[in-house]
């Protein structure tokens, strides 16, 4: 028995603030948010670029500008550098575990410190729990939380779709007061080790932008594949005298 075709509409949002850069206006093509086969397609449509924001899964089309880049770890070939051993090593003692996605006071207190500590005045102070739950969660999708524990004290949640083709970062948030952990990096390189017991070959980390200062971080990460074009191409070699 052949397998059903799928059909979904798309749709091209308006206008708005770039989330990336100030002095520019973003727009996003968008998957259907009311199809059922929204769970089905969203595989494939992860790995034609696309991400998901709660339940809006998304890709920017911008007139004039291509600057967002989806990235990818090529998980059979990882190896961490040394920086990312070293933060290996430095929490070791962490308790890490794989839990279902839902809102509770941990999890929100530690969302709320965060967003205060990172994002303060980028208009998600304050939020509450329904906003954690539009943010980060859909119902549709295989979400699961990567909780990292310092003793019994939550201090890292990695938000993570999991999907045939490989994880996807949706958003990583920790306690501000642990910089010392290097927390987001300690998260990433958790989830590649996750994908590979999962025996999947990528984590999607969402668009690298070349040269911003937030977002040019992934490049860490080799071997790394960016989408240029259509195809999945591998990353320039990162050189860090750090590493």
């Amino acid at each position: 028995m052949s397998a059903r075709e799928i059909t979904i509409k798309l749709y091209r949002t308006s206008e708005h603030p770039c989330g990336y850069y100030r002095d520019r206006l973003a727009r996003d093509v968008v998957l259907d948010p009311a199809s059922p086969d929204l769970k089905h397609v969203f595989p494939n449509a992860l790995g034609a670029g696309f991400r998901r924001s709660g339940p809006r899964v998304y890709r920017p089309d911008c007139e004039g500008c291509h600057a967002c880049v989806s990235s990818r770890i090529v998980v059979a070939e990882f190896t961490p550098n040394r920086s990312q051993s070293r933060c290996l090593k430095r929490n070791a003692a962490l308790r890490v575990s794989i839990e279902p996605p839902y809102c509770n006071d941990e999890r929100l207190d530690l969302y709320q410190r965060y967003l205060g500590s990172r994002h303060a005045g980028g208009g998600m102070d304050g939020a509450s729990a329904a906003d954690f739950e539009q943010f980060l969660q859909a119902r549709w999708c295989d979400t699961r939380f990567l909780c990292v524990r310092e003793d019994e004290r939550l201090v890292a949640c990695a938000v993570t779709d999991v999907t045939p083709i490989g994880l996807s970062a949706v958003y990583t948030f920790f306690a501000p007061d642990r910089a010392d952990r290097s927390l987001g990096v300690f998260c990433i390189l958790q989830q590649v080790a996750w994908a590979k017991r999962l025996a999947v070959p990528h984590v999607y980390l969402g668009y690298w932008l070349d040269g911003h200062a937030k977002m040019g971080y992934k490049l860490q990460y080799q071997p790394l594949e960016l989408l240029h074009g259509g195809r999945w191409q591998r990353a320039p070699k990162h050189t860090d005298a750090t590493e």
